[in-house]
């Protein structure tokens, strides 16, 4: 059997390089393209992203990136998002009191963090669920997460039928852990999401060791 075709989708934003590199260390044949036709079909898509909401769905918009997206999802081909590139299937950002349009993947908002320090950068722990195909075997690992904003809930639940596929698994963290100190000072967000054939992350699995490298494999053994 040969190995899974991924596309990296190129479209301006977002550490492509490192993400290329650990795509293929885990198997997979990687191409790193805004070709439409090649998006569309791959095995698996990656939509990587960082910096700015707004500025990330307008890179988005310029390769027609919205479309892509859709009609993978709408066919139950898989997509991967990672960090900004999770952030953008929300309902929408607000960032700087300025609200930006996402993909609508998921209701809800990314807003910035209520924590003591932020940006919420480095090392944490992850909550997820035991039926997690992603966190499959890493569960207690820590993972890399480098970001101001986020999803601090998630309105569709995950019991809700989503109309498309099963109820999505959520993973939670948490920016500036509560200490004795400040009990309260804990923020929760969204970690990560699977939900059908639409998966992301708020961490960057591609500069989270071993403990990445593991979940991209769990990932690429679904395609």
């Amino acid at each position: 059997m040969s190995s899974p075709l991924v596309c990296v989708l190129d479209y301006g934003f977002g550490n492509v390089r490192s993400a290329v590199r650990a795509l293929e260390h885990v198997g997979a044949r990687v191409v790193l393209t805004d070709d439409r036709v090649i998006a569309e079909n791959a095995d698996g898509l990656v939509v990587p992203g960082v910096g700015a909401f707004e500025s990330v769905m307008t890179g988005l918009k310029q390769v027609r990136g919205e479309q892509i997206i859709g009609r993978r999802l709408s066919g139950g081909r898989p997509v991967l998002g990672i960090c900004v590139g999770m952030q953008v299937m929300f309902e929408r950002g607000v960032e700087h009191g300025k609200a930006t349009d996402g993909l609508n993947e998921w209701p809800g908002v990314i807003e910035r963090l209520q924590a003591p320090v932020v940006p919420n950068m480095g090392w944490a722990p992850v909550e997820a669920a035991a039926d997690s195909v992603l966190f499959d075997g890493v569960r207690d690992e820590r993972f890399y997460f480098v970001h101001s904003y986020g999803a601090r809930s998630f309105p569709l639940g995950t019991t809700e039928d989503t109309g498309r596929f099963a109820p999505p698994n959520v993973t939670w963290s948490t920016a500036g852990a509560p200490t004795p100190d400040a009990p309260g000072a804990g923020d929760r967000f969204v970690a990560a999401v699977e939900n059908g054939p639409l998966s992301a992350t708020q961490f960057h699995p591609e500069k989270s060791g071993d403990a990445g490298l593991h979940l991209l494999r769990n990932w690429i053994a679904t395609l």
